[in-house]
Parts: C-alpha cells; sequence; structure tokens
C-alpha cells in the first residue's frame, strides 16, 4: 500500500494521460536514461511532470541539479530543460523564448517524429548546464541569447 510520503512511480503517474501520449512519454524516458544514466527520475505530480536530478560531484554546495522534465499534456508531451536559456541551441528548435525566462522544451504530438539524436543532444547539453553554478549559468544565457555572436557580444543593431 502507498503512502502519502511514498513517491508515485513514473508509471502509475502516467496512467492518468491518454495511451498516445504516455507512449511518447515513456519514449522520451528511454532517451533521457540513455543519454544520463545516472539520473535520478521522479514523478512530481503536483507540478504535473516527470523530473530528473542529476548526481553532481562532492565538493560543491549542491548534491544533485535539476536538469530536464517530461510533461505530457492531453494534447502533446514537453522534454523540458529546466536552464534552457542557457543552452546552445543553433538552429534555435527549443520552445519557450518570449514565454519564460529561463526553461526551454521540445513540444513533440503523436503525428511527431522524436530526432532522437538531436533529443540526446539536448540532454547531454541540459546537464552541462546544470552542474555549471549560477555565476556560469548566467554567463552562458548572456552567450546564447539572440543577437548575441559566439562571445555574447551585441550584434543586433540599436
Amino acid at each position: 500500500m502507498m503512502r502519502a510520503m511514498d513517491p508515485m512511480p513514473p508509471e502509475a503517474f502516467l496512467a492518468g494521460y491518454p495511451e498516445d501520449m504516455a507512449a511518447i512519454a515513456q519514449h522520451l524516458r528511454r532517451l533521457v536514461r540513455r543519454a544520463q544514466p545516472d539520473a535520478i527520475e521522479r514523478a512530481r505530480a503536483g507540478w504535473h511532470l516527470i523530473g530528473y536530478d542529476l548526481p553532481l560531484p562532492r565538493g560543491g554546495g549542491r548534491r544533485t541539479a535539476y536538469f530536464a522534465y517530461i510533461a505530457p499534456e492531453r494534447e502533446h508531451v514537453h522534454l523540458g530543460f529546466e536552464h534552457g536559456v542557457a543552452m546552445r541551441d543553433p538552429h534555435g528548435v527549443l520552445q519557450g523564448q518570449g514565454i519564460t525566462n529561463q526553461v526551454r522544451w521540445l513540444t513533440f504530438r503523436p503525428s511527431d517524429p522524436i530526432d532522437e539524436a538531436e533529443c540526446i543532444r539536448f540532454l547531454h547539453e541540459a546537464a552541462r548546464v546544470a552542474a555549471m553554478s549560477r555565476a556560469e549559468r548566467a554567463f552562458a544565457a548572456m552567450d546564447t541569447a539572440p543577437g548575441a555572436d559566439e562571445h555574447g557580444h551585441d550584434i543586433v543593431p540599436r
């Protein structure tokens, strides 16, 4: 019997979603495990998502870093990245700019192909960014801002 403090298994969390959305989420779960085998997976029912934390090397103040999530909805599923604003996205495929200050995501519908290589690249990048210090992430976000060159210099005329 599950007690109030017992974590909800991701499979139980996904059971509340349409079958096609649960299938997309399961596919994305496999990709997260392939990209980051040491990631800690937890269903976060209050946030309506499955979240992923990375264990960090000892010595710093944090023991884990939240880096990614899978958020199923009724019509699509998001693969999201907590510090997406600081991630390298050379082709501008991540969504969320102008909607959130920090988080970015990919969205998948049942008819969409899932580019596994692209997802894995973004998961590796999300892990790299999440392991940075707050100051390093802030600098990286400036470096990846729209209108900046590869050195973070403003290239948009004012």
